[in-house]
């Protein structure tokens, strides 16, 4: 298995991985958000590839990855001939959603220009477009002058990767993959994904930093949820029409170890419902609180693992966290709920998922 070697971005290291995507290898490289695994968006035998290494139901849509524009000015900047190839029909909205957010951890979803490979997006008629904000991603998206499918680089369902260690760990069978280190991720949840399709509305189809509130006090946007009313007469769930996207299975993010959520103070009753959750659990609590105690869990043995207590920290942290208690042996992981409100989201979205999704006989994320 190949990395970069020091200076991280060294030309000659982003050479060998823009090679590789045009050979039609897989590259893992950091993003803002979470490490992704890449492919040439343009290849449908390296997008298949990526489907068969990640165990990845074919039905299931990435997301196109582009550098912003050379000579980058956030006032002057034309993102139309960028998306061209790749999305029509783009609204007034949807480029000021670009220009207020872009380079960053927000995910456009579009009408397809018809170019695009139905293998990339599960055979839909709809486009996941965003442009990463890492300047590793931006470099080699840069130097390799086309679209990068990049899902997270780890096993489907299973946590994503905060870091180049991660990927490893993930995919330390696959020897020819490529990984650029960029060290650790700065927010370390999935991008917001916001489908722009329908051209009159724009909808959230999964939670992430960037909220629908930020985006409507930035551009006056409002962003509608799936349940919302479509128009101003009658009320329709829209769930089952708006377009597939990544992260949207009920189960996903998950680890092997089973993983619950408790509600503030409702420790002792959490562990109650799992009277054979053995006797080792990992307790999750706030950094803001006091220690929990010992007193009342006679049969088991817990260790406290602080948890920060705003919403950017925790998101931070999370992967990290489940992943490093994932491996170390515990029964059971509890977590506590996350509070309510717009920047929680996010976190209570891959939680929720998680815990669905986890335990060590769990086959339920590619048939739900």
């Amino acid at each position: 298995m190949s990395t970069d070697s020091s200076p991280l971005r060294s030309s000659a290291v982003i050479n060998e991985a823009v090679q590789t995507l045009r050979d039609g290898g897989l590259v893992a490289f950091p993003t803002e958000t979470v490490y992704g695994l890449g492919a040439d968006a343009r290849n449908p035998e390296a997008i298949k590839k990526i489907f068969n290494t990640k165990g990845r139901p074919a039905n299931h849509p990435l997301i196109v990855h582009l550098a912003a524009p050379d000579k980058f000015d956030p006032i002057q900047v034309d993102w139309v001939p960028l998306l061209a190839p790749w999305a029509r029909d783009l609204s007034e909205d949807a480029l000021k959603l670009i220009n207020a957010f872009w380079p960053g951890p927000l995910t456009l979803v579009f009408k397809k220009d018809k170019s695009v490979l139905n293998e990339l997006t599960g055979g839909q008629d709809t486009v996941a477009i965003r442009a990463p904000a890492h300047p590793i991603a931006q470099e080699l998206l840069r130097k390799f002058k086309g679209g990068v499918v990049a899902p997270s680089a780890n096993r489907f369902g299973k946590v994503s990767p905060t870091s180049a260690a991660d990927v490893r760990n993930e995919f330390e069978d696959i020897l020819d993959l490529m990984i650029l280190d960029g060290g650790d991720c700065e927010l370390g949840i999935e991008s917001t994904i916001i489908d722009m399709s329908a051209g009159d509305k724009a909808f959230l189809l999964r939670p992430g930093v960037i909220t629908p509130k930020e985006i409507f006090a930035k551009t006056g946007i409002k962003v509608w949820q799936a349940s919302e009313t479509k128009s101003d007469h009658h009320a329709v769930n829209l769930a089952d029409t708006l377009p597939r996207v990544s992260g949207s299975l009920r189960a996903h993010y998950a680890p092997n170890t089973p993983l619950r959520l408790y509600a503030p103070g409702r420790v002792l009753d959490a562990l109650s419902e799992f009277p054979d959750t053995k006797s080792r659990v990992a307790v999750a609590v706030w950094d803001s609180e006091s220690s929990l105690g010992e007193d009342g869990h006679p049969s088991v043995h817990f260790e406290e693992v602080e948890v920060p207590s705003n919403s950017a920290g925790f998101a931070n942290r999370l992967y990290r966290s489940l992943r490093d208690l994932d491996q170390q042996g515990w029964d059971l992981i509890l977590f506590p709920e996350p509070p309510p409100g717009e920047e929680w989201d996010g976190v209570r979205d891959r939680l929720q998922r998680a815990c669905f999704g986890s335990g060590p006989s769990s086959s339920s994320q590619a048939s739900n």
